[in-house]
């Protein structure tokens, strides 16, 4: 088994986080950084997840784009093993174990797509962003499904925006199990509190925060914010900052 990192983000690009990502996720096999997109292009990859499945004789026998199918991939694995002449070859499945980002998504759809609040790929806000420079957003009071906005000081950069002092906040109305958000900050912890329609969040809050939505950023990563006893599937969330610094990447949804 290898892997390839290659990164999304300018701060994937960093050894260093690569390794301490390695690490926080217990990976043990080899990881291949590609930065510059080499072996995504030379295998014309076009998504994160992608996994390839190659036999004895270094011919691709299957491919895959996103999560899912694990049983499926597992008696591939197991047939392809036996293919190669492998005496004894297991055949139970495992079941995945991941928690927090790692874990497998709600049953229902994810209504809501995965969103960058830097303006090269920002898309659903509620009002126009104002490029590498600090601006006040309003609060935009009630938003549609799918629709976010920024309330509060910020600086939107090309990949992120930056909070550009306490009390700056991130407004969202999804439709999802699962939230997460891609967030960091370059000097010291900053913490936040997050709020689901406009309460704590109680059993839904995730990994990342407490019941009372208290959290904090304390490294680059992405942060699991939500993670829903139940299956509803039209939330308004927010998140306030409560001191400058926080850098907000983008959200996933599960």
């Amino acid at each position: 088994m290898i892997g390839v990192h290659t990164p999304e983000f300018e701060f994937e690009k960093r050894s260093v986080n690569v390794r301490q990502a390695v690490k926080d996720l217990g990976i043990s096999y080899p990881v291949a950084v590609d930065s510059d997109y080499k072996i995504w292009n030379a295998w014309r990859n076009q998504a994160w997840p992608a996994l390839y499945f190659v036999d004895a004789q270094g011919v691709v026998r299957h491919h895959q784009y996103g999560e899912g199918h694990y049983t499926d991939l597992e008696r591939l694995i197991q047939r392809l093993l036996r293919d190669r002449g492998a005496a004894a070859v297991p055949d139970g499945y495992v079941e995945p174990q991941g928690g927090g980002v790692q874990a497998a998504g709600g049953s229902g759809r994810v209504l809501t797509p995965e969103t960058y609040l830097g303006y090269a790929q920002a898309q659903g806000m509620t009002h126009r962003l104002v490029p590498d420079r600090a601006q006040t957003y309003a609060h935009p009071g009630a938003l549609g499904f799918n629709q976010w906005a920024l309330g509060g000081d910020w600086m939107v950069e090309r990949e992120y925006a930056v909070a550009q002092a306490a009390g700056a906040r991130v407004l969202y109305r999804f439709g999802a199990r699962d939230l997460h958000l891609v967030l960091g900050s370059d000097d010291e912890r900053v913490p936040f509190r997050v709020l689901l329609d406009g309460k704590p969040p109680g059993a839904d809050h995730g990994t990342d925060v407490d019941a009372q939505g208290y959290g904090a950023v304390d490294r680059l990563k992405l942060y699991q914010l939500v993670r829903q006893a139940g299956d509803k599937r039209d939330r308004s969330f927010e998140i306030e900052f409560m001191q400058p610094g926080a850098k907000a990447f983008a959200f996933t949804f599960g």
